[in-house]
């Protein structure tokens, strides 16, 4: 049998390495946020010649009507879109008139959205309000489903950590691409974000019932050769699961679905598969090393070797 728990601080360092560098730009640079957070208008139009200005000359065309923070990019469906600061319908209407007096040409609105910052700051907290209550739901539901295990109360804890380790990657993957992709954090990436949580949960749920399972029949067996065991005999059902149905789904997706949806698909198609790696190899080694208590002797192995003669 292959024993991936012997290599478990080999997934942490894996997980680290993938986390760190956006937890550094997130330090740094902070995460892109976009008008569903901070407040502010998105339009989007299309030019009637399907031949679309310079994203430079539509912002020098928001700078000469008051607006000097907006930004504008492309799309691949041939339209243009524009972020700025809280815009009514007058102004938009304005924008739209001198676009299609500058450009010679009509122009249809295709999207106008304008949020308010407290739209923006009452959905974040109601959002992290509801990732708190049903992690708490979680850790009760484990701690009493699993109430004829030892240390029930572990496993649901476990499952919390690895599914924060699914939201450090979702986070830091957002964080990397809005400083190489000009990625904006928007209400399409919470659902995303939440999505992930919820996948997450339910993976780690699967993987320590199988190991509730085996600690009756096999009660003698030592846990950590217990919970290797288990993780083998989910292995299939996670691949099958999420490789070979979700994930191939996503990838299509992400590859053929069109600019509007490439970061949606992107952010569930790495957080999906993070949520199942870490079921298998983070929420599982870390229930190990709390069974063993082996942060004990995380800082006296050195010296334990150096000792020996």
């Amino acid at each position: 049998m292959i024993n991936l728990l012997s290599r478990r601080y080999l997934f942490f360092g894996l997980s680290l390495l993938v986390i760190f560098p956006g937890l550094v730009i997130l330090a740094i640079w902070k995460l892109p946020l976009a008008i569903d957070f901070t407040g502010g208008s998105l339009l989007e139009v299309r030019f009637e010649s399907g031949q679309t200005p310079q994203p430079a000359e539509m912002v020098e065309l928001y700078n000469q009507l008051g607006v000097d923070d907006v930004q504008v990019q492309t799309t691949g469906e041939g339209t243009i879109l524009a972020r700025s600061s809280f815009l009514d319908e007058v102004a938009q209407a304005n924008i739209v008139s001198s676009m299609e007096a500058r450009f010679s040409q009509p122009v249809t609105v295709l999207r106008f959205d304008s949020v308010g910052p407290t739209i923006g700051r009452e959905v974040t907290s109601r959002a992290a309000l509801a990732v708190a209550a049903a992690a708490a739901a979680v850790v009760l539901y484990m701690t009493f489903a699993f109430r004829g295990v030892q240390n029930a109360f572990r496993y649901g804890v476990c499952a919390i950590i690895a599914m924060i380790h699914d939201v450090a990657i979702v986070v830091s993957l957002g964080a990397i691409g809005g400083l190489l992709l000009g990625w904006q954090i928007d209400s399409l990436f919470l659902t995303a974000l939440l999505t992930v949580i919820g996948f997450s949960v339910q993976d780690k749920i699967v993987v320590f019932d199988r190991v509730r399972e085996n600690a009756n029949i096999f009660r003698r067996l030592p846990f950590e050769t217990l919970v290797n065991h288990s993780i083998i005999q989910t292995l299939q059902r996670s691949i099958n699961t999420q490789l070979m149905t979700v994930e191939f789904m996503l990838l299509a997706l992400a590859l053929f679905g069109g600019v509007t949806l490439r970061e949606f698909a992107l952010i569930l198609l790495v957080g999906l598969f993070s949520g199942t790696y870490s079921s298998i190899f983070i929420a599982a080694p870390i229930l190990v090393v709390w069974e063993k208590r082996e942060w004990r002797n995380w800082f006296n192995r050195g010296k334990s070797e150096a000792a020996v003669p």
